[in-house]
C-alpha cells in the first residue's frame, strides 16, 4: 500500500499574493494518497475563509503577536494532525514554494526519513543581494555555510541544516521532535528541527535533482 502522506504548512494573510498558485500546484499533483492541511494564524478570519472556499482543508489557529511563535503553535498543529490520523509522512510545504508535480513520488524513492528539495531564496552578503539554495552545511561547531556548490549536481545529498519550505519527514520522526525555536536566538524552527533531528541520531537529506519556485517578492 502506499504510504499516507499529509501536506500542510502555516500561513497568514500576508501570503495571501500566491495563494492561487499554491493552491493549483497541490491539486495538480499526481500523488494520489495524500491530503492537505493548511493551519491559518492570521489575525482576522478573511483568509481563512478564502483558503476554505477554494476547497482546500483548513483550520484557524489562534494569533499570537510574534511570528515566530504563530508559525510553531501552526506547526504543531499540523504535527499534532499528522500524527493523531497517521499519517506515514508529513511533507512540509510551504504557500510560496511552487513543487514539480510529481515531488512526493520523488521523495519517497530515496527512502529516508527526512528528504527535502531544493528551493532558492535572497541573502543580503557584505552588503549584496545574492539567491542561495536553503541547504548548509557545518563548518564547525558554530558556523554554517551554504551549499551553492551542491545544489546542481542531481542526486540525493546529505546536509546539515535545510529549510522546512519543502521537506518530507517521517511519522517516527515526528513522534519524537516538535517545531520548536528558542528565546532570545534569530533562527527560525527550520534550524531547531535539524539541531534536534541531528541529536536523536537521524541524518538529513536534499535530493537537488528536485527544484521548487519559491514565489518570494523581487525574486519573480
Amino acid at each position: 500500500m502506499e504510504p499516507k502522506i499529509l501536506v500542510g504548512c502555516p500561513t497568514a494573510d500576508y501570503k495571501a499574493y500566491c495563494l492561487d498558485e499554491y493552491i493549483a500546484a497541490l491539486k495538480s499533483l499526481t500523488y494520489k494518497n495524500c491530503d492537505f492541511l493548511i493551519v491559518d494564524n492570521s489575525k482576522t478570519n478573511d483568509y481563512y475563509e478564502r483558503i476554505k472556499k477554494a476547497g482546500i482543508n483548513v483550520v484557524k489557529d489562534k494569533y499570537l503577536a510574534l511570528a515566530k511563535d504563530r508559525i510553531i503553535s501552526s506547526r504543531n498543529l499540523i504535527r499534532e494532525y499528522a500524527l493523531k490520523n497517521g499519517y506515514d509522512y508529513l511533507l512540509s510545504l510551504e504557500q510560496d514554494v511552487i513543487p514539480p508535480k510529481d515531488i512526493i513520488e520523488r521523495l519517497l524513492e530515496a527512502k529516508k526519513d527526512i528528504i527535502a528539495g531544493v528551493y532558492y531564496t535572497e541573502y543580503k552578503i557584505n552588503g549584496k543581494q545574492v539567491i542561495r539554495p536553503l541547504m548548509w552545511r557545518k563548518v564547525n561547531k558554530d558556523t554554517l555555510q551554504f551549499m551553492t556548490d551542491q545544489a546542481e549536481i542531481n542526486q540525493v545529498i546529505k546536509v546539515d541544516v535545510t529549510g522546512l519550505g519543502c521537506i518530507m519527514i517521517s511519522g517516527k520522526i515526528l513522534e519524537k521532535i516538535k517545531f520548536r525555536v528558542e528565546k532570545d536566538n534569530e533562527a527560525f524552527d527550520d534550524l531547531f528541527f535539524c539541531v534536534d533531528a541531528a541529536k536523536n541520531g537521524y541524518k538529513i537529506y536534499v535530493d537537488t535533482s528536485i527544484k521548487c519556485k519559491h514565489l518570494i517578492r523581487g525574486m519573480n
